[in-house]
């Protein structure tokens, strides 16, 4: 097995203070280092009152004109009633960054590459979910950008029928030169990754360089008319949640999409309720300093909370999944670049679709599969507690 090692770091040398002051067993959950257990207390409090508030109801419900007798259709439907319609595909387990909520930081151990799934297996089964309702795919890693095939990957998923979006996440360390292409062969829509506006704090977060590369591809993607261009931020008390403003600052003028995401645990990657910033106090943060900010209209399926600051370009959206989830709404899937079927982010449960189609399983087989999953999906997460005590794989296996 191939190992990536990742470089140890030392708060202290940047002068980020306690950023590792309250760290959480992974097998035994309990916690380790901790100065004060009220905030713990506290955030299991408003977390189990916004889960009994979020399950009460199922938001993404199949359609009234959806064919009920439809076993094609039904592969997307859950027990609650959720329709899946937006699929999430991991292109590689490789990355050209080490963030540290992402990646462990003894590195990974990487699935060998004839486990990966090929460019034909890959559109195989996208094709399979769209003929079956998906209409919205994104691609992720790893860091989906450093796959050879990724503009063949692109024109051929944009063409096929029925699927309205395709969209990217990724780093932006190579986006810049390779979007002209990509945006030729189909590709809608554009996430990149970035958090922090400080180079020194992104070099200590992502153990490399590259902060300049990840401003260009932002720029780049708005000079291609790419509206808006969503960035995603991890708020992380102690390293970033200062730079809160400075990032609603940058929607003024420009079609930005500020996604700021509570702090969530995966494996390896320390996570604790210490570095957690909740939605609350971040929108109480960007409120005393943007009083015009504005609630927007959500759509149903939406993981954010959006808002406009009056006159400006772009929108702040704040992703709760944490101490607000949405998982009543919940209509994605995820497939793994392994080929593993995941149904929930936050469950351990995967199924391979990769074997199947390996053994010749044909497109019923592998409905049956996947709509067995699907069935399987659990009305939320445990909570971000249990949560942080449940075997997970680290994100760059499971794709962002």
């Amino acid at each position: 097995m191939m190992k990536r090692h990742a470089f140890k770091f030392a708060c202290s040398r940047m002068g980020f203070a306690d950023f590792n002051c309250f760290l959480v067993d992974f097998e035994t959950g309990s916690c380790l280092t901790s100065r004060n257990s009220d905030s713990k207390g506290l955030l299991r409090h408003q977390m189990n009152a916004s889960a009994q508030r979020m399950c009460s109801t199922s938001c993404a419900k199949v359609p009234e004109d959806l064919p009920k007798d439809n076993p094609v259709s039904d592969m997307l439907l859950d027990s609650f009633g959720r329709l899946h319609t937006y699929l999430r595909i991991s292109l590689t387990e490789r990355c050209n960054l080490r963030c540290q909520y992402c990646m462990p930081a003894d590195g990974v151990d990487l699935t060998p590459s004839p486990k990966i799934l090929s460019q034909n297996e890959i559109v195989r089964l996208a094709n399979l979910f769209v003929s079956s309702g998906v209409d919205k795919i994104r691609l992720t890693g790893g860091e989906p950008t450093i796959r050879k095939d990724i503009e063949d990957i692109c024109l051929r998923l944009s063409n096929l029928n029925g699927l309205k979006t395709l969209a990217i996440t990724t780093n932006g360390i190579t986006l810049a030169r390779k979007l002209p292409k990509l945006k030729e062969c189909g590709l809608t829509s554009v996430n990149i990754s970035l958090d922090t506006l400080v180079p020194a704090k992104f070099e200590f977060m992502t153990r490399r360089k590259g902060h300049q590369k990840v401003m260009e591809s932002i720029n780049a993607a708005i000079d291609l008319g790419y509206n808006p261009v969503k960035v995603n931020c991890v708020v992380m008390r102690g390293f970033n949640d200062d730079e809160i403003c400075d990032f609603v600052e940058l929607t003024r003028d420009k079609p930005i999409n500020i996604r700021f995401i509570e702090f969530m645990p995966f494996d390896g990657n320390v996570w604790n309720v210490k570095k957690l910033v909740p939605y609350s106090e971040m929108l109480d943060r960007v409120v005393k300093w943007f009083p015009g900010l504005k609630r927007l209209q959500d759509h149903p399926t939406d993981t954010a909370k959006n808002f406009r600051v009056d006159e400006h370009a772009g929108v702040v959206s704040f992703i709760t999944s944490m101490t607000e989830h949405f998982c009543a709404g919940c209509n994605r899937l995820r497939l793994l670049a392994d080929g593993n079927f995941k149904v929930c982010l936050f469950g351990p449960s995967e199924v391979s679709l990769r074997d199947p189609l390996r053994q010749g399983a044909n497109d019923h087989e592998l409905r049956e599969i996947i709509g067995s999953a699907v069935k399987r999906k659990k009305a939320s997460h445990a909570g971000m507690f249990d949560i942080a005590k449940t075997a997970n794989r680290p994100m760059i296996h499971i794709g962002g």
